[in-house]
C-alpha cells in the first residue's frame, strides 16, 4: 500500500505541531494522512482497487454517527466498461477525462426512504419510522444531510486505507440517480474517483480560513 506526502510546510506546521501537539491523540502520521497530507486527486496510477479495500473502508466509516442512527448513505460502485460510459456522459465536461480513467468510481446517493431501515437500526423508539413516513419534504431533507455526512465519513475512510479520494459534484444528479438507482427511492450527492494517486494528481494547495475566521465564543 502506498501513501502520497506533500510538502505543506507554508501553512507553518511546525508552529502548529508545537503548539498543539498535545491537545491531539492522533499520532502525527495518522493526521498527516487524514487531513494535512490528504488532497483531492485529479489523477490515479492504474493499480487496482479491490472490494476488500472498499469492504474495509465502510466497515470503518459506518459507526461514524448519523442523526437517530439513520445511515442514508448508499453506494454503488461503478466497474463494468458500460457503466462507466453511462456515468461519464453525465458528468461535466471537464470530468470526463479522471472520471473514465479513475481504478474505481463510486456514486453515493442518499436513501429517501432510510425510515424504513429504523426499526433495525434505531430499534429502543419504536416509533421512528413513523415519524418520518408521512412528511416527504422532511425525511429527504434528513437523508441528504446525513449521507452528506456519511460522505465526508467515507472520503476519510478512503485516506485512511492509503488511496486518494476525487470526489465530484459536476454531473447531472437526476440523471445518475434514474441510471443507477431506477427504483427511485435514491438521490445521487457525489461522484469518487478512488485510486492510488499519479504524480500528477495534485492542484496546488488552496488556503484554508484561520481559527479565528471560523471559532467564536458566547
Amino acid at each position: 500500500m502506498t501513501t502520497h506526502t506533500t510538502d505543506t510546510r507554508s501553512f507553518d506546521l511546525d508552529r502548529l505541531e508545537a503548539e498543539f501537539a498535545e491537545e491531539l491523540e492522533l499520532a502525527r502520521e495518522a493526521q498527516d494522512l487524514l487531513f494535512r497530507s490528504a488532497r483531492t486527486a485529479n489523477a490515479f496510477t492504474t493499480e487496482p482497487v479491490t472490494d476488500a479495500q472498499v469492504q474495509a473502508i465502510y466497515d470503518l466509516v459506518k459507526w461514524a454517527p448519523t442523526s437517530m442512527n439513520n445511515q442514508p448513505l448508499r453506494v454503488v460502485l461503478v466497474r463494468s466498461p458500460q457503466a462507466r460510459a453511462e456515468l461519464v456522459a453525465q458528468m461535466s465536461e471537464g470530468n470526463w477525462a479522471k472520471t473514465s480513467s479513475a481504478p474505481l468510481v463510486a456514486v453515493l446517493a442518499a436513501d429517501v426512504d432510510f425510515h424504513d431501515e429504523l426499526p433495525r437500526t434505531f430499534p429502543h423508539f419504536p416509533g421512528a419510522r413513523d415519524l418520518f413516513a408521512g412528511d416527504d419534504s422532511a425525511r429527504e431533507r434528513t437523508a441528504e444531510l446525513n449521507a452528506t455526512l456519511q460522505i465526508a465519513y467515507f472520503i476519510i475512510g478512503v485516506r485512511a486505507a492509503g488511496l486518494a479520494a476525487g470526489p465530484m459534484t459536476g454531473f447531472d444528479a437526476d440523471a445518475v440517480s434514474r441510471e443507477f438507482f431506477p427504483d427511485g427511492r435514491h438521490r445521487a450527492l457525489v461522484v469518487v474517483n478512488i485510486g492510488h494517486p499519479a504524480e500528477n494528481a495534485w492542484q496546488d494547495r488552496l488556503p484554508r480560513l484561520d481559527y479565528d475566521d471560523v471559532v467564536t465564543s458566547v
